[in-house]
């Protein structure tokens, strides 16, 4: 769902995500575990750059190892041959974990390459000329960054509205007050997915009747107004059939008040 998940890319990365597609490959679909587990979308963000977000989950002790692979999986697939490397897409790997995965009291944690010098502490930019080029200040905004998610290490206090989606990541609900962008989408569509087979069914024979008696007012309307347009349209035009008929007749009085005025004329010589 796009407006789910676009709220919650957006409060994850603070920024204006909107999704363009869903990327779909034979190589990023390797397996039946692939196609269930992974899923890159493009997306734009406020700036108007195109990002390649990486979305997936997984219960592996190798888990670093796989996120690493997939977003180099990712880059890879989205270079064109004989594409320079400055086309290479900026990703951004979002992992929602329901395990244990290294060591760690928190419950989002951030990864990027930063390159610190050895002696000064520092930290290499981009010169001048590749700034101006690129529009982007470290080589941190070039390379891959990371999400890890450890949803069971959240303590159910949302803080925030990023916490809001944490939250129903982890009890598969919200709360009345969440208001995180998409949050309310992805309640109905929570509200939905734990309903029995019987209420859903229940809910779609009602969404079907409801959009079927909309369609059939919507129907109505516009026929009313076709009805009225055509009615209005026919006096406007019996109207201009009298005017013309009206002004037909003046053409008529004003050539006979013409010949008579030449009559008189002629008399009057």
């Amino acid at each position: 769902n796009f407006e789910v998940l676009e709220g919650f890319l957006s409060e994850l990365l603070f920024d204006d995500i909107k999704i363009l597609e869903v990327l779909e490959s034979e190589s990023n679909k390797d397996s039946e575990e692939d196609k269930y587990n992974r899923v890159d979308i493009k997306v734009k963000n406020a700036k108007g750059e195109l990002l390649i977000i990486e979305v997936q989950t997984n219960n592996e002790r190798d888990f670093f190892h796989r996120i690493l692979y997939a977003t180099s999986k990712a880059i890879c697939e989205h270079l064109d041959e004989g594409q320079p490397y400055s086309k290479v897409a900026k990703v951004i790997s979002v992992n929602i974990l329901y395990f244990d995965l290294g060591e760690g009291s928190d419950y989002i944690y951030k990864g990027k390459t930063v390159f610190n010098s050895f002696h000064d502490k520092g930290i290499l930019k981009l010169n001048q000329d590749q700034q101006e080029t690129f529009k982007k200040e470290y080589p941190s905004e070039i390379f891959p960054e990371y999400y890890i998610i450890k949803v069971n290490n959240f303590n159910d206090v949302a803080k925030s509205t990023l916490d809001e989606w944490i939250y129903l990541f982890k009890n598969s609900a919200i709360k009345s007050d969440f208001k995180a962008k998409g949050i309310k989408k992805a309640g109905k569509v929570l509200d939905k997915m734990n309903m029995t087979k019987e209420e859903r069914l229940a809910y779609d024979n009602y969404i079907y009747h409801k959009r079927a008696a909309l369609g059939d007012f919507r129907t109505a309307v516009e026929d009313g107004v076709k009805k009225r347009t055509k009615e209005i349209e026919d006096k406007l035009q019996e109207k201009d059939s009298q005017l013309q008929e009206k002004d037909s007749q003046l053409q008529k009085k004003d050539s006979q008040l013409q010949e008579k005025d030449s009559q008189l004329q002629e008399k009057d010589n």
